[in-house]
Protein backbone atom coordinates (compact mmCIF):
# COMPACT_ATOMS: atom_id res chain seq x y z
CA UNK A 1 0.00 0.00 0.00
CA UNK A 2 2.83 2.37 0.88
CA UNK A 3 4.57 1.59 -2.40
CA UNK A 4 1.34 2.21 -4.35
CA UNK A 5 0.84 5.55 -2.60
CA UNK A 6 4.40 6.60 -3.41
CA UNK A 7 3.96 5.68 -7.08
CA UNK A 8 0.60 7.47 -7.29
CA UNK A 9 2.08 10.59 -5.73
CA UNK A 10 4.94 10.45 -8.18
CA UNK A 11 2.53 10.24 -11.12
CA UNK A 12 0.54 13.22 -9.86
CA UNK A 13 3.69 15.28 -9.45
CA UNK A 14 4.92 14.26 -12.89
CA UNK A 15 1.59 15.20 -14.48
CA UNK A 16 1.70 18.57 -12.74
CA UNK A 17 5.23 19.17 -13.92
CA UNK A 18 4.29 18.25 -17.49
CA UNK A 19 1.35 20.65 -17.45
CA UNK A 20 3.49 23.43 -16.00
CA UNK A 21 5.86 23.03 -18.93
CA UNK A 22 3.20 23.76 -21.54
CA UNK A 23 4.12 24.67 -24.13
CA UNK A 24 7.30 22.63 -24.38
CA UNK A 25 7.33 22.47 -28.19
CA UNK A 26 6.00 24.21 -31.29
CA UNK A 27 2.25 24.78 -31.59
CA UNK A 28 0.40 24.08 -34.83
CA UNK A 29 -1.86 26.97 -35.82
CA UNK A 30 -4.45 26.08 -38.45
CA UNK A 31 -5.75 28.84 -40.74
CA UNK A 32 -8.89 27.39 -42.38
CA UNK A 33 -8.85 29.78 -45.35
CA UNK A 34 -6.44 30.52 -48.18
CA UNK A 35 -3.62 33.04 -48.40
CA UNK A 36 -4.59 36.69 -48.77
CA UNK A 37 -7.99 36.47 -47.11
CA UNK A 38 -9.05 38.23 -43.92
CA UNK A 39 -8.29 35.25 -41.68
CA UNK A 40 -4.85 34.70 -43.18
CA UNK A 41 -3.96 38.38 -42.92
CA UNK A 42 -5.04 38.54 -39.29
CA UNK A 43 -3.28 35.31 -38.32
CA UNK A 44 0.01 36.19 -39.94
CA UNK A 45 -0.02 39.75 -38.61
CA UNK A 46 -0.41 38.57 -35.02
CA UNK A 47 1.94 35.60 -35.43
CA UNK A 48 5.11 37.43 -34.38
CA UNK A 49 3.86 39.12 -31.17
CA UNK A 50 1.86 36.01 -30.27
CA UNK A 51 4.88 33.75 -30.80
CA UNK A 52 6.92 35.99 -28.53
CA UNK A 53 4.26 35.79 -25.83
CA UNK A 54 3.99 32.00 -26.16
CA UNK A 55 7.74 31.47 -26.12
CA UNK A 56 7.58 28.64 -28.68
CA UNK A 57 7.39 28.59 -32.49
CA UNK A 58 3.95 28.85 -34.04
CA UNK A 59 3.68 26.69 -37.14
CA UNK A 60 1.17 28.45 -39.39
CA UNK A 61 -0.65 26.22 -41.91
CA UNK A 62 -3.42 27.07 -44.36
CA UNK A 63 -5.76 24.06 -44.38
CA UNK A 64 -8.41 25.14 -46.85
CA UNK A 65 -11.68 23.85 -48.25
CA UNK A 66 -15.44 23.73 -47.70
CA UNK A 67 -15.73 27.34 -46.57
CA UNK A 68 -13.39 26.85 -43.61
CA UNK A 69 -14.80 23.46 -42.58
CA UNK A 70 -11.78 21.36 -43.64
CA UNK A 71 -9.36 23.20 -41.37
CA UNK A 72 -11.90 23.35 -38.58
CA UNK A 73 -12.42 19.58 -38.67
CA UNK A 74 -8.66 19.07 -38.52
CA UNK A 75 -8.62 20.90 -35.18
CA UNK A 76 -11.86 19.33 -33.99
CA UNK A 77 -10.23 15.89 -34.35
CA UNK A 78 -6.90 16.89 -32.78
CA UNK A 79 -5.87 16.01 -29.23
CA UNK A 80 -7.12 18.71 -26.80
CA UNK A 81 -3.62 19.36 -25.46
CA UNK A 82 -3.10 22.88 -26.77
CA UNK A 83 -0.67 21.90 -29.52
CA UNK A 84 -3.19 22.23 -32.37
CA UNK A 85 -5.20 25.44 -32.38
CA UNK A 86 -7.48 27.14 -34.89
CA UNK A 87 -7.79 30.69 -36.15
CA UNK A 88 -11.58 30.59 -36.22
CA UNK A 89 -13.58 33.06 -38.25
CA UNK A 90 -17.11 34.38 -38.57
CA UNK A 91 -17.56 32.19 -41.66
CA UNK A 92 -16.34 28.97 -40.12
CA UNK A 93 -18.00 29.36 -36.73
CA UNK A 94 -21.05 31.59 -37.15
CA UNK A 95 -22.16 31.47 -40.78
CA UNK A 96 -21.25 27.86 -41.59
CA UNK A 97 -23.21 26.43 -38.63
CA UNK A 98 -26.13 28.69 -39.49
CA UNK A 99 -26.22 27.72 -43.18
CA UNK A 100 -25.14 24.09 -43.43
CA UNK A 101 -27.37 21.38 -42.01
CA UNK A 102 -24.76 18.67 -42.60
CA UNK A 103 -21.73 20.55 -41.27
CA UNK A 104 -19.41 17.96 -39.65
CA UNK A 105 -19.05 19.98 -36.45
CA UNK A 106 -20.99 22.22 -34.09
CA UNK A 107 -19.89 25.09 -31.89
CA UNK A 108 -19.79 22.63 -28.98
CA UNK A 109 -16.90 20.79 -30.65
CA UNK A 110 -14.53 23.68 -29.88
CA UNK A 111 -13.34 25.64 -26.91
CA UNK A 112 -12.74 29.28 -27.70
CA UNK A 113 -9.94 30.98 -25.81
CA UNK A 114 -10.55 34.43 -27.31
CA UNK A 115 -11.99 36.64 -30.00
CA UNK A 116 -9.52 39.42 -30.63
CA UNK A 117 -10.53 41.21 -33.83
CA UNK A 118 -13.77 42.69 -35.10
CA UNK A 119 -14.03 44.15 -38.59
CA UNK A 120 -16.82 45.54 -40.73
CA UNK A 121 -17.71 44.38 -44.21
CA UNK A 122 -17.38 46.43 -47.37
CA UNK A 123 -18.74 45.85 -50.86
CA UNK A 124 -16.35 46.60 -53.70
CA UNK A 125 -15.92 46.34 -57.45
CA UNK A 126 -12.87 46.47 -59.69
CA UNK A 127 -11.69 50.01 -60.39
CA UNK A 128 -12.34 49.23 -64.07
CA UNK A 129 -16.02 48.51 -63.42
CA UNK A 130 -18.73 50.84 -64.67
CA UNK A 131 -20.55 50.29 -61.37
CA UNK A 132 -19.91 53.44 -59.36
CA UNK A 133 -22.38 53.10 -56.46
CA UNK A 134 -24.75 50.74 -54.69
CA UNK A 135 -27.53 52.32 -56.77
CA UNK A 136 -25.69 51.28 -59.95
CA UNK A 137 -25.11 47.79 -58.56
CA UNK A 138 -28.78 47.22 -57.75
CA UNK A 139 -29.85 48.66 -61.10
CA UNK A 140 -27.59 46.18 -62.89
CA UNK A 141 -28.77 43.35 -60.63
CA UNK A 142 -32.38 44.09 -61.60
CA UNK A 143 -31.46 44.45 -65.26
CA UNK A 144 -28.76 42.28 -66.87
CA UNK A 145 -27.87 40.66 -63.55
CA UNK A 146 -24.73 40.62 -61.40
CA UNK A 147 -22.34 38.04 -60.02
CA UNK A 148 -20.47 38.06 -56.74
CA UNK A 149 -17.54 36.02 -55.47
CA UNK A 150 -17.03 34.50 -52.06
CA UNK A 151 -14.61 32.32 -50.12
CA UNK A 152 -16.90 29.30 -50.57
CA UNK A 153 -20.47 28.05 -50.43
CA UNK A 154 -21.91 28.82 -47.01
CA UNK A 155 -19.15 31.29 -46.13
CA UNK A 156 -19.58 34.71 -44.57
CA UNK A 157 -18.94 36.32 -47.95
CA UNK A 158 -21.66 34.17 -49.52
CA UNK A 159 -24.24 35.26 -46.96
CA UNK A 160 -23.07 38.89 -47.04
CA UNK A 161 -23.53 39.23 -50.79
CA UNK A 162 -27.08 37.88 -50.71
CA UNK A 163 -28.01 39.72 -47.52
CA UNK A 164 -26.88 43.10 -48.84
CA UNK A 165 -28.58 42.68 -52.23
CA UNK A 166 -31.77 41.68 -50.41
CA UNK A 167 -31.59 44.70 -48.12
CA UNK A 168 -31.33 46.99 -51.14
CA UNK A 169 -34.44 45.53 -52.72
CA UNK A 170 -33.34 42.74 -55.05
CA UNK A 171 -36.15 40.18 -54.99
CA UNK A 172 -35.08 36.58 -54.25
CA UNK A 173 -31.48 37.83 -53.89
CA UNK A 174 -30.12 34.40 -52.94
CA UNK A 175 -31.03 33.10 -56.40
CA UNK A 176 -31.32 36.23 -58.56
CA UNK A 177 -27.60 37.04 -58.39
CA UNK A 178 -24.94 34.60 -59.56
CA UNK A 179 -22.76 33.34 -56.72
CA UNK A 180 -19.21 32.37 -57.73
CA UNK A 181 -17.49 30.53 -54.84
CA UNK A 182 -13.68 30.50 -54.63
CA UNK A 183 -11.09 28.79 -52.45
CA UNK A 184 -10.58 31.55 -49.87
CA UNK A 185 -10.97 35.30 -49.54
CA UNK A 186 -7.84 36.10 -51.54
CA UNK A 187 -9.16 34.14 -54.50
CA UNK A 188 -12.54 35.84 -54.11
CA UNK A 189 -10.89 39.25 -54.46
CA UNK A 190 -8.86 38.05 -57.44
CA UNK A 191 -12.08 36.93 -59.15
CA UNK A 192 -13.36 40.51 -59.02
CA UNK A 193 -10.05 41.92 -60.21
CA UNK A 194 -9.90 39.65 -63.25
CA UNK A 195 -13.56 40.12 -64.15
CA UNK A 196 -14.81 36.66 -63.21
CA UNK A 197 -17.23 38.28 -60.74
CA UNK A 198 -18.77 41.76 -60.68
CA UNK A 199 -18.38 42.45 -56.96
CA UNK A 200 -17.80 41.01 -53.51
CA UNK A 201 -18.69 41.91 -49.96
CA UNK A 202 -15.95 41.01 -47.53
CA UNK A 203 -14.06 42.32 -44.53
CA UNK A 204 -12.35 45.67 -44.84
CA UNK A 205 -9.07 44.03 -43.79
CA UNK A 206 -9.11 41.84 -46.91
CA UNK A 207 -9.88 44.81 -49.19
CA UNK A 208 -7.72 47.54 -47.70
CA UNK A 209 -4.64 46.83 -49.83
CA UNK A 210 -6.64 46.68 -53.07
CA UNK A 211 -8.47 49.89 -52.21
CA UNK A 212 -5.35 51.81 -51.22
CA UNK A 213 -3.49 50.90 -54.42
CA UNK A 214 -6.47 51.78 -56.62
CA UNK A 215 -7.33 48.27 -57.83
CA UNK A 216 -10.77 48.23 -56.20
CA UNK A 217 -13.52 50.77 -55.61
CA UNK A 218 -15.53 50.44 -52.38
CA UNK A 219 -19.26 51.02 -52.74
CA UNK A 220 -20.35 50.78 -49.09
CA UNK A 221 -19.14 49.88 -45.60
CA UNK A 222 -21.41 48.19 -43.04
CA UNK A 223 -20.80 50.70 -40.28
CA UNK A 224 -22.52 53.68 -38.73
CA UNK A 225 -19.35 55.75 -39.12
CA UNK A 226 -16.98 55.98 -42.12
CA UNK A 227 -14.00 53.61 -42.21
CA UNK A 228 -10.55 55.18 -42.58
CA UNK A 229 -9.16 54.51 -46.05
CA UNK A 230 -12.55 53.64 -47.55
CA UNK A 231 -14.05 56.57 -49.44
CA UNK A 232 -17.53 55.09 -49.48
CA UNK A 233 -20.90 55.73 -47.84
CA UNK A 234 -21.93 53.80 -44.76
CA UNK A 235 -24.86 51.40 -44.61
CA UNK A 236 -26.53 53.77 -42.17
CA UNK A 237 -26.14 56.76 -44.48
CA UNK A 238 -27.73 54.73 -47.29
CA UNK A 239 -30.72 53.95 -45.08
CA UNK A 240 -29.77 50.41 -44.06
CA UNK A 241 -28.53 50.46 -40.46
CA UNK A 242 -29.62 46.81 -40.14
CA UNK A 243 -26.54 45.86 -42.18
CA UNK A 244 -24.31 46.90 -39.27
CA UNK A 245 -24.86 43.42 -37.84
CA UNK A 246 -22.77 42.04 -40.71
CA UNK A 247 -19.31 42.11 -39.17
CA UNK A 248 -16.38 39.76 -39.24
CA UNK A 249 -14.39 38.48 -36.31
CA UNK A 250 -11.28 36.41 -35.71
CA UNK A 251 -10.68 34.25 -32.67
CA UNK A 252 -8.64 31.28 -31.50
CA UNK A 253 -10.07 27.93 -30.49
CA UNK A 254 -8.91 24.47 -29.58
CA UNK A 255 -10.81 21.19 -29.56
CA UNK A 256 -13.51 20.65 -26.96
CA UNK A 257 -11.88 19.37 -23.82
CA UNK A 258 -9.03 21.88 -23.88
CA UNK A 259 -7.92 22.09 -20.21
CA UNK A 260 -8.72 25.19 -18.14
CA UNK A 261 -5.02 25.78 -17.47
CA UNK A 262 -4.21 25.82 -21.17
CA UNK A 263 -7.14 28.12 -21.97
CA UNK A 264 -6.00 30.50 -19.22
CA UNK A 265 -2.50 30.66 -20.69
CA UNK A 266 -3.91 31.54 -24.10
CA UNK A 267 -5.90 34.32 -22.49
CA UNK A 268 -2.70 35.77 -21.05
CA UNK A 269 -0.76 35.40 -24.29
CA UNK A 270 -3.50 37.01 -26.37
CA UNK A 271 -3.80 39.99 -24.03
CA UNK A 272 -0.06 40.56 -24.41
CA UNK A 273 0.10 39.96 -28.17
CA UNK A 274 -2.95 42.04 -29.06
CA UNK A 275 -1.46 44.95 -27.13
CA UNK A 276 1.54 45.07 -29.47
CA UNK A 277 1.56 48.58 -30.97
CA UNK A 278 2.74 47.51 -34.42
CA UNK A 279 0.08 44.79 -34.63
CA UNK A 280 -2.68 47.20 -33.56
CA UNK A 281 -1.49 49.85 -36.00
CA UNK A 282 -1.38 47.41 -38.93
CA UNK A 283 -4.83 46.00 -38.19
CA UNK A 284 -6.47 49.37 -37.57
CA UNK A 285 -5.06 50.57 -40.89
CA UNK A 286 -7.12 47.76 -42.47
CA UNK A 287 -10.28 48.90 -40.73
CA UNK A 288 -10.17 46.31 -37.93
CA UNK A 289 -11.08 46.90 -34.30
CA UNK A 290 -8.84 45.10 -31.82
CA UNK A 291 -10.83 43.88 -28.84
CA UNK A 292 -9.61 40.94 -26.79
CA UNK A 293 -12.45 38.89 -25.30
CA UNK A 294 -12.20 36.39 -22.48
CA UNK A 295 -13.26 32.80 -23.22
CA UNK A 296 -16.65 33.50 -21.62
CA UNK A 297 -17.18 36.73 -23.59
CA UNK A 298 -16.02 35.06 -26.81
CA UNK A 299 -18.42 32.14 -26.50
CA UNK A 300 -21.38 34.43 -25.73
CA UNK A 301 -20.50 36.71 -28.65
CA UNK A 302 -20.17 33.81 -31.10
CA UNK A 303 -23.47 32.30 -29.98
CA UNK A 304 -25.22 35.64 -30.59
CA UNK A 305 -23.61 35.89 -34.04
CA UNK A 306 -24.78 32.37 -34.86
CA UNK A 307 -28.37 33.12 -33.83
CA UNK A 308 -28.38 36.36 -35.85
CA UNK A 309 -27.11 34.68 -39.00
CA UNK A 310 -29.38 31.65 -38.59
CA UNK A 311 -32.39 33.99 -38.58
CA UNK A 312 -31.07 35.70 -41.74
CA UNK A 313 -30.44 32.37 -43.46
CA UNK A 314 -34.00 31.25 -42.73
CA UNK A 315 -35.39 34.57 -43.97
CA UNK A 316 -33.41 34.39 -47.23
CA UNK A 317 -34.05 30.69 -47.75
CA UNK A 318 -30.33 29.93 -47.89
CA UNK A 319 -30.20 26.90 -45.59
CA UNK A 320 -28.12 24.18 -47.27
CA UNK A 321 -29.66 20.84 -46.42
CA UNK A 322 -27.48 18.51 -48.48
Amino acid sequence: MKLFGTVALGLVLSAGAALAEYPERAINMVIPYGAGGATDISARTIAEPLGEAVGQPLVMANVTGAGGATGSVAVQNARPDGYTMLFARVGSHSVNPAMKATLPYTLDDFRFVTVYEINPFACAVSSNSEIMSMEDLIAQAKGDGVSYSSSGVGSGLHLAGAMILDAFGLEDAANAATHIPQQGGGAAATAVLNGTADFLCTNTSALAGFVSNGQMRPLMVTTAEPVVGFDAPTAASLGHPELEQMVGWTGIAGPAGLPDDVAAKWGEWMAEAAGDEEFVSQMEARGSIIRVMSPEEANAFIQTQYETFRALVDELGMRIEG
